[in-house]
C-alpha cells in the first residue's frame, strides 16, 4: 500500500474553496483514478503547534493506491487535466509526497 498526500499551503493571502475541492475536484480525482484508488482521507487544518496559530496548511489530502504503478498508470492519461482543476480552488502550489506507511505495534495494555 502506498500514500499520496498532497499539502496545500496557508500563505498570506492564499485562498482555498474547500467546497469545490470536497465536490467537485474530489470527484474528477475518484473517476480519473477509478477502481485503483484505495481510499482518500482530507484533513482541514486547524492550527499549529502553537495554541490559536494558523495551520501551515489548507487541507492535507491522502490518496491510498496499492502501489506507485497504479497511482501512475491511472494519473498520466489525465494528469494536465487535473492539474488545469487546481487552479479552481487553490491559488498556490502543492507539495506532493509518495510514502510508505509503516504499521505499528499497539503496546499491550
Amino acid at each position: 500500500m502506498i500514500k499520496v498526500t498532497f499539502l496545500y499551503p496557508k500563505t498570506e493571502g492564499s485562498r482555498f474553496d474547500l467546497g469545490y475541492y470536497l465536490t467537485k475536484h474530489l470527484d474528477l480525482s475518484r473517476d480519473a483514478f477509478g477502481a485503483v484508488l484505495r481510499g482518500i482521507e482530507i484533513d482541514q487544518g486547524l492550527s499549529g503547534i502553537e495554541p490559536g496559530s494558523p495551520s501551515p496548511y489548507h487541507v492535507a489530502a491522502h490518496l491510498m493506491f496499492d502501489c506507485v504503478e497504479d497511482f501512475y498508470t491511472a494519473l498520466m492519461p489525465r494528469v494536465e487535466e487535473l492539474r488545469a482543476d487546481v487552479a479552481n480552488y487553490f491559488d498556490g502550489e502543492a507539495i506532493i509526497q509518495i510514502s510508505e506507511p509503516i504499521e505499528l505495534e499497539r503496546p499491550a495494555p
